[in-house]
C-alpha cells in the first residue's frame, strides 16, 4: 500500500493559504494546482507498505506521537523541487521544529516494515505541480512573500494514497488514522 504519515495544517491556515493562492490560479495555467483538502506536511512517505505491515506502521507512529508534544508551525516562504530552473513541484514552506518528529516517525515506520523513502526532510506543503520541468523562478518570487497564521499541529495523520483514483486522475487520499500528539508542553533543561 502506498501511504504517508503527515501533519495537516488547521482549517484557518488552509483557508488563509487558499485565499492567497486563489488569484494566482487565474494566471497559473502552467501549474496544476493541488486541492486544498489534500494539503499536508509529509513526515514519512512509504511507496509500498506490505499489507501485513500496515497495522504495525500505525502502531509505531502512534507510539512516537504519544511521546511527542504538539508543534507550533507556520506556512511561509516558497520553493520548488528539484530546483527553480527545472521545477516539477511548487511548494509553500513550513517553519517549526518538525525535524525531530519526522526523524522519529521515519525511524518507527522503517522498524515496523514501512520502508520510508530517504532524503533530507524539507517541511513543505505541495501547492502545485508542473506537467513538465519548467523555469519557475517567477513563481517562487510571487509566492515567497507568503506568511500565513501560526498554528499548532496536534495530530499525525496516517494516509493511504490511491494513485489515479481521485478527481482528474489525481491520487485519492484515504485517512487510515488520526493519531494525537501528546498535548503536554515540551520540557526544557536549564
Amino acid at each position: 500500500m502506498r501511504m504517508f504519515a503527515a501533519l495537516t495544517p488547521t482549517d484557518d491556515a488552509v483557508e488563509d493559504l487558499a485565499m492567497f493562492l486563489e488569484p494566482r490560479h487565474l494566471v497559473g495555467d502552467d501549474v496544476r494546482w493541488t486541492d486544498s483538502d489534500q494539503w499536508h506536511v509529509t513526515l514519512a512517505f512509504m511507496a509500498a507498505v506490505p499489507d501485513r505491515a500496515v497495522e504495525a506502521v500505525a502502531e509505531a507512529v502512534a507510539e512516537v506521537a504519544t511521546g511527542h508534544p504538539g508543534i507550533d508551525a507556520q506556512l511561509t516562504g516558497a520553493g520548488t523541487f528539484p530546483h527553480p530552473a527545472s521545477a516539477r513541484v511548487l511548494w509553500i514552506g513550513v517553519e517549526g521544529d518538525l525535524g525531530a518528529l519526522a526523524r522519529r516517525v521515519r525511524g518507527a515506520c522503517n522498524h515496523a516494515g514501512g520502508a520510508p523513502q530517504g532524503g533530507p526532510f524539507h517541511p513543505h506543503v505541495t501547492v502545485g505541480r508542473f506537467r513538465r520541468p519548467v523555469e519557475a523562478t517567477r513563481w517562487v518570487r510571487v509566492l515567497d512573500g507568503y506568511a500565513g497564521p501560526a498554528w499548532t499541529a496536534r495530530e499525525v495523520t496516517l494516509v493511504a494514497s490511491h494513485l489515479g483514483e481521485g478527481r482528474g486522475r489525481r491520487p485519492r487520499h484515504e485517512v487510515l488514522a488520526h493519531i494525537p500528539l501528546d498535548a503536554r508542553p515540551a520540557t526544557t533543561k536549564g
